[in-house]
C-alpha cells in the first residue's frame, strides 16, 4: 500500500468509524454467532500474493463484523464498561503511525515526560495523595501483578529476586472472596501459589470482613507462614461493593504487610466529590489501581498505577544490561524499570487527548448520570413483586434475579432468562454468584447510553423473563 492509498484508505476509515458510532443501536449487542463460525469462514492458510484492501476491508464487515461483540453499544449492561472516545480513538491513530516505544526516555523524551505529566493529572483528578507517583499499565492485572512482586520482595527484603522463592517459607496474601480473579492468577505467576491467597469471607453487603481477616492471618503465623500482603478492593466485580479500607489499613500497619488497592472500574468515580468518601482509607495505600479505559472513555488499554514508594517499584523490577544504558539515566524516568514489559506504548496521548476535549466536569457530569439512571431503574424495582434486588446499588451496579414460586428452581430459571436476553441480542447482562444465590447484574457504563436506552434495555429483560419457561425443580 502507498501513501497515496493509505490516505484513500484511511480517510474511508474514519468515515466509517464515525458512522459506526451512529449506527450502534441497529446491531445486536452480543456476537449472534456460533463457535468456530468465524474460524470456519476464514482461509485456512496466508495469501501467496497481496490483495485489494477494498476485498480486505469487505471481509472486515462480512465476515468479522457478525462475529463482534458490541462494547460501545449503549445497550451494553455487562461487565464493566470498556469506553472509547473519539479523541482517545484518534491519539490510537497518531501513535500507531508513529510506532512509539517509550521504553527509555532517551527512545521517546516526549513519551516519558507527557506519561509523567498525565500521571500528575491523574493524582489531581481523584484527589489522591500528591506525594504518589506512577505510570500507566496496560491493565489493572498488570499493575497488582507489579504490586504482588513489590509485596514480595519487600516481605524477602529483595531476595526472592536474587534468590528465586526456594527455602524462605510460604508467603501469603489476603483478598475478599469477591475480589477479582486476576488477582489469584497474579499471586500463581508470582510464586505465590493458588494456596498462598487467603480468600476473606465478605459480610452480607460484600465486603471484606475485618474480623475474619485478623484471624486468617494470625492463624497463618502460628502456621509457619509469612503474610506479606492485603489486597483491598473498592468496586468488587460481582457487586460494586467497597471493602472497608481504612480498617484494612490499620490492620496491614498492625502486621507490617503491604498494602494494595484495586480500584479498576470504580476508583474513576473518585472525580466526583459526592462519591469520595466511599474510599477513605486509599490514602495509606502502597499501591493503587484503576481504569481509565473504563468510565474515563480513554480506550483501552490505559491503566493508571500509582505507588507510595516508586523505589519498591523499581528496584523490584528492574534489570539493566549495559544495552539500555544511557548517558542521561541519573537524570530521567526510564518506564522499562515500571512494570512488566521492556517496550512501551504511548498511552499518555488518549489521556491528554481526552482530558483536553472533554474535561473533567464532562467526565464527573457522565458519571453522575449513570448513577441516577441505575439508581432510577433500582428504585423503581423496590416494590416489583417480580425482582428480588439480590444486593444494594453501589455507583451504577445492582444484582437482582427474577423470582419464582419454587426456589428450588431460582438459579436454573435465572440462568434460562440470561441465556435467553443475551441470544435476543437486544441487550447484554451477565451473571455472578452472592452466596448460593445466581444473581443478574444491572450496570450502567456506556459513554453514549442515553436513558432511553436503559429503558428500553430493562423493558426487554422484563418481557423475556415472563416468556421464559420456569424449570422444575428436578432440571
Amino acid at each position: 500500500m502507498d501513501r497515496d492509498e493509505f490516505k484513500k484508505h484511511g480517510h474511508a476509515l474514519v468515515d466509517w468509524m464515525a458512522d459506526y458510532w451512529d449506527r450502534l443501536r441497529e446491531f445486536p449487542v452480543r456476537a449472534q454467532v456460533a463457535p468456530h463460525d468465524i474460524y470456519e469462514a476464514l482461509p485456512a492458510a496466508p495469501p501467496e500474493d497481496g490483495e485489494a484492501f477494498d476485498s480486505i476491508f469487505k471481509d472486515f464487515e462480512d465476515v468479522l463484523m457478525p462475529g463482534i461483540t458490541h462494547w460501545q453499544h449503549p445497550r451494553f449492561l455487562a461487565y464493566f464498561p470498556a469506553n472509547v472516545s473519539p479523541p482517545s480513538v484518534l491519539a490510537e491513530m497518531l501513535v500507531s503511525a508513529m510506532g512509539i516505544n517509550g521504553m527509555l526516555w532517551e527512545t521517546s523524551p516526549a513519551a516519558t515526560e507527557l506519561e509523567m505529566r498525565m500521571i500528575d493529572w491523574m493524582i489531581a483528578a481523584i484527589h489522591a495523595p500528591k506525594d504518589w507517583t506512577g505510570c500507566i499499565q496496560g491493565s489493572a492485572s498488570e499493575a497488582t501483578f507489579c504490586a504482588i512482586l513489590m509485596a514480595r520482595e519487600r516481605a524477602t527484603d529483595f531476595a526472592s529476586n536474587q534468590l528465586g522463592l526456594s527455602g524462605l517459607g510460604r508467603l501469603t496474601l489476603y483478598v475478599s472472596a469477591d475480589a477479582h480473579s486476576s488477582i489469584t492468577k497474579d499471586a500463581c505467576m508470582a510464586g505465590i501459589g493458588e494456596e498462598g491467597v487467603r480468600q476473606v469471607p465478605v459480610d452480607a453487603e460484600g465486603r471484606m470482613h475485618i474480623g475474619a481477616l485478623r484471624a486468617m492471618i494470625k492463624s497463618d503465623r502460628e502456621s509457619g507462614a509469612y503474610p506479606m500482603m492485603v489486597v483491598g478492593t473498592a468496586g468488587t466485580t460481582s457487586t460494586g461493593a467497597v471493602d472497608p479500607l481504612p480498617e484494612i489499613a490499620d490492620v496491614a500497619r498492625e502486621e507490617g504487610l503491604f498494602f494494595h488497592v484495586d480500584a479498576a472500574w470504580a476508583g474513576t468515580a473518585m472525580v466526583c466529590p459526592e462519591f469520595r468518601p466511599l474510599f477513605v482509607g486509599v490514602e495509606a495505600a502502597d499501591s493503587f489501581v484503576f481504569n481509565p479505559h473504563k468510565w474515563m472513555a480513554m480506550q483501552f488499554d490505559c491503566s493508571v498505577h500509582l505507588v507510595k514508594d516508586q523505589h519498591q517499584l523499581t528496584r523490584t523490577m528492574a534489570i539493566l544490561p549495559e544495552y539500555l544504558k544511557t548517558i542521561e539515566d541519573d537524570r530521567v524516568v526510564n518506564y522499562r524499570d515500571w512494570g512488566i514489559p521492556l517496550g512501551r506504548r504511548m498511552r499518555a496521548l488518549k489521556i491528554w487527548f481526552t482530558m483536553r476535549t472533554y474535561g473533567l466536569a464532562a467526565i464527573r457530569a457522565k458519571i453522575l448520570q449513570h448513577c441516577r439512571w441505575a439508581e432510577s431503574l433500582y428504585d423503581s424495582l423496590q416494590d416489583n413483586r417480580e425482582v428480588e434486588l439480590v444486593t444494594s446499588l453501589n455507583f451504577s451496579l445492582f444484582c437482582f434475579r427474577f423470582r419464582t414460586e419454587n426456589a428450588a428452581s431460582s438459579n436454573a430459571f435465572n440462568q434460562a432468562v440470561l441465556d435467553a436476553v443475551n441470544q435476543d441480542g437486544f441487550t447484554y447482562i451477565t451473571k455472578t454468584l452472592v452466596g448460593d444465590k445466581l444473581v443478574l447484574r444491572f450496570q450502567v457504563g456506556v459513554w453514549d447510553a442515553e436513558a432511553a436506552d436503559i429503558t428500553a434495555a430493562w423493558k426487554r429483560i422484563a418481557d423475556i423473563a415472563r416468556q421464559t419457561p420456569v424449570p422444575s425443580a428436578t432440571e
